[in-house]
């Protein structure tokens, strides 16, 4: 595994394994009451230009569990944005921390900083990817499924950093990945056609939701309008009618679908509350994973 996590396209299936397998180890130590302090001693700084709480919580938590310390670092905390430069930033984090955790808009932003950073950097979220999450999600999958080769996973909604992530993910893994969304609201358009002609399984692109949830075993979908687009937000409503994860689209995949969502949810929009609370749902799970998951991604990184 590189340096740092930017991408899930950076990851070969080697690594995507030795992440799930820490998670897993890291998981059971945590419900056996056993203390594993592989970090101790260390600090990772956390840089927040946009609100969170999952990512925030998790990686918080996280770090404590290993025997390190975090810092929250809001844009009040720092002098990027009044003159600072992203690489003298990242030199100086560099001399303090052992490693940086980002949640930003921009993707270039966080790989100029890993550019000139010394230590590991991990992308936290931008507009471009959502590599924890995926990665949190697949996890989940291997844990309901035993495992995610030949599954179809069905993104319905927005194709947001989600939909990028999950597409950067099917070029590298062999599951299948059916996408519906509405026209002009597509993945980005160089992920796509690089996810569509290197993945193992097959990505595809639909408009009808019902022809990509078909005899799906997930079923995955996200916000209609995420943060920084609350001004789009009527006409998006327009845009996505019938995108919606309800029940009689549900019942089109296999009968035992997982159904998930990144969080937070607008129940009522792009799903119901019949859906994300029923049986069928493991959105609670994939949640609590994403503790597991980074901690394993931190001990990896920054042992």
């Amino acid at each position: 595994m590189k340096k740092d996590l930017l991408s899930e396209y950076d990851l070969e299936r080697v690594d995507y394994e030795s992440i799930f397998e820490g998670a897993h180890r890291l998981k059971r130590m945590l419900k056996d009451g056993k203390v594993h302090t592989p970090l101790k001693g260390k600090t990772l700084g956390m840089i927040f230009d946009k609100s969170s709480t999952r990512t925030r919580i998790s990686f918080e938590v996280g770090m404590y569990q290993l025997g390190g310390i975090a810092l929250f670092l809001s844009s009040r905390d720092r002098q990027l944005g009044r003159g600072e430069t992203v690489a003298d930033a990242a030199r100086i984090m560099s001399r303090y921390l052992n490693g940086i955790m980002i949640r930003t808009f921009s993707q270039e932003s966080v790989e100029e900083f890993a550019r000139h950073a010394s230590i590991p950097v991990i992308n936290g979220l931008t507009d471009l990817l959502h590599p924890c999450q995926l990665l949190s999600d697949l996890f989940t999958i291997i844990e309901k499924r035993g495992g995610y080769e030949g599954l179809k996973v069905a993104y319905v909604g927005d194709g947001n950093n989600m939909a990028n992530s999950w597409i950067n993910a099917a070029a590298k893994l062999p599951f299948h990945l059916d996408l519906a969304c509405p026209d002009g609201y597509d993945p980005d358009a160089k992920i796509l056609k690089r996810g569509v002609a290197e993945a193992p399984a097959g990505v595809t692109l639909h408009r009808e939701p019902a022809e990509a949830v078909r005899d799906a075993d997930v079923i995955y979908t996200d916000v209609w309008a995420s943060m920084g687009q609350e001004a789009e937000r009527e006409e998006r409503m327009k845009r996505f009618e019938g995108y919606q994860v309800n029940q009689p689209l549900v019942d089109l995949a296999k009968k035992d679908v997982l159904i998930m969502h990144c969080l937070p949810a607008h129940r009522g929009e792009e799903i119901t509350a019949e859906v994300i609370d029923g049986s069928r749902s493991v959105v609670i799970d994939e949640a609590e994973n994403r503790l597991h998951v980074q901690k394993a991604i931190m001990e990896i990184l920054m042992r």
